[in-house]
C-alpha cells in the first residue's frame, strides 16, 4: 500500500508547470516551481522541517520544548505542522500587515501567535526580530529558530528544491527567478544549480522599501531604500546571513501595485491561485525580458497559497483602498 507515514513526508517533490498567457510576450519557456503542493501550502515547509531536525540533532530543540519564531506566516505553519507531529509546543511573532488569514492559520495550527508592529527599526524592543528574541530568553527549554540567520534553511534548497529543478528540466534550466526575503530559497537552490551549470543565471525579486538591490549592485546598506511596503514575503530591511550575494546574478525590483494586480492576474488568467509574492515573481520575470532567449527555460518560484491572501489581493474593496484598482 501506498501511503506517507505522517504529513511531513509529503513535503518536497513539487510539480512544475508552465505559464502560458501571461508570459505570451516572452520568447522563451517558463515554468512555474508550484510549492503550494506542499501540505502547508508554502515553500517554507521545506526549511522548518530540516532546521528542526537539525536543532534536535545537535541537541538545540530537546523534547517537549517550545519553538519560537519571527515569521510572515509560512515558516510558522511549517514549523507547526512538524512541531504537531513531534510533539513541541510553538510561539510565533508576527508582524501587523501580514494578513489576518495567516494569523488565525497559525492559531488554528494549536500555535500561539504575537502580534508586533511593522513601522519600527529591526533593534525597537517592540520589532518582531527583538520580541522573537527576548521571547526564546524568557521561556524555559525554548528554541529561537532565526531563519533569516540559520544555515539549514539555504541547506534545505539546496538539498531538495535544487536538485528537483534540475532534474525536473532535465538540465535544461538557463535562469532561476525568485522572490528574496530571508534568502534560503535563492541561494540554496542557486549554489546546487550552478555547481551543475555556471552558466545558469540567478535572478532575486525585490520590492520597493527593501535594502536588497542596491547592496547587490554597490555594497552599501542605505538606509534611505528602507521604508514600509505592503507586498508580503519578500524584501527586508536587514541583511540576512542566508542571502548569498556572491551566487546572485541581479535583483530587480518589484512595485507594491505591480505585486498585487499581478497576484490577481495568475488567478484570473492562469488559474493559479497563489500568494503575493508569486505576483511579485512573475512581474520580475516579465521585467527581466532583455535577458531571454527563444533556446532559454526559465523556472521561477512560487511561495505560497492564495488562500492566505482573501481579505487583501483578492478583496476588489482592499485593491482600491490602496489605489492598487481603478474605480
Amino acid at each position: 500500500m501506498e501511503y506517507a507515514k505522517n504529513i511531513l513526508e509529503t513535503i518536497g517533490n513539487t510539480p512544475l508547470v508552465k505559464i502560458n498567457k501571461l508570459t505570451k510576450e516572452l520568447p522563451c519557456l517558463v515554468l512555474a516551481k508550484y510549492e503550494t503542493f506542499n501540505p502547508g501550502n508554502s515553500v517554507k515547509d521545506r526549511m522548518a522541517l530540516k532546521m528542526i531536525e537539525d536543532a534536535e540533532a545537535d541537541g538545540r530543540l530537546k523534547p517537549g520544548g517550545t519553538i519560537i519564531e519571527g515569521t510572515s506566516g509560512n515558516t510558522g505553519m511549517g514549523l507547526a505542522l512538524a512541531a504537531i507531529v513531534k510533539g513541541y509546543k510553538c510561539v510565533f511573532v508576527i508582524n501587523d500587515k501580514q494578513s489576518k488569514e495567516k494569523m488565525d492559520v497559525l492559531r488554528a495550527m494549536g500555535a500561539e501567535v504575537v502580534v508586533c508592529p511593522t513601522a519600527v527599526a529591526p533593534d525597537d524592543p517592540r520589532s518582531y526580530y527583538s520580541v522573537s528574541k527576548r521571547l526564546a530568553e524568557e521561556t524555559p527549554n525554548s528554541w529561537y529558530v532565526n531563519q533569516y540567520d540559520n544555515p539549514s534553511n539555504a541547506l534545505a534548497h539546496y538539498e531538495s528544491t535544487g536538485p528537483e529543478i534540475w532534474k525536473q528540466t532535465e538540465g535544461k534550466i538557463t535562469h532561476f527567478v525568485v522572490g528574496v526575503g530571508t534568502g534560503g530559497t535563492i541561494s540554496g537552490v542557486g549554489k546546487y544549480l550552478k555547481e551543475q551549470n555556471p552558466d545558469i543565471k540567478i535572478w532575486g525579486v525585490d520590492t520597493y522599501g527593501s535594502v536588497f538591490k542596491k547592496y547587490h549592485e554597490t555594497g552599501v546598506f542605505d538606509e534611505n531604500e528602507i521604508y514600509p511596503y505592503i507586498t508580503e514575503g519578500i524584501g527586508e530591511d536587514i541583511l540576512p546571513k542566508n542571502v548569498d550575494f556572491n551566487i546572485i546574478d541581479g535583483f530587480t525590483k518589484v512595485t507594491d501595485k505591480d505585486a498585487a494586480i499581478f497576484t490577481q492576474k495568475l488567478a484570473k488568467e492562469e488559474g493559479m491561485f497563489l500568494g503575493n509574492s508569486a505576483g511579485a515573481a512573475i512581474k520580475g520575470v516579465l521585467q527581466l525580458k532583455e535577458h531571454f532567449s527563444k533556446d532559454d527555460v526559465v523556472v521561477v518560484l512560487f511561495h505560497d497559497h492564495g488562500s492566505r491572501y482573501v481579505g487583501k489581493m483578492f478583496n476588489n474593496d482592499w485593491m482600491k483602498k490602496m489605489g492598487f484598482l481603478e474605480e
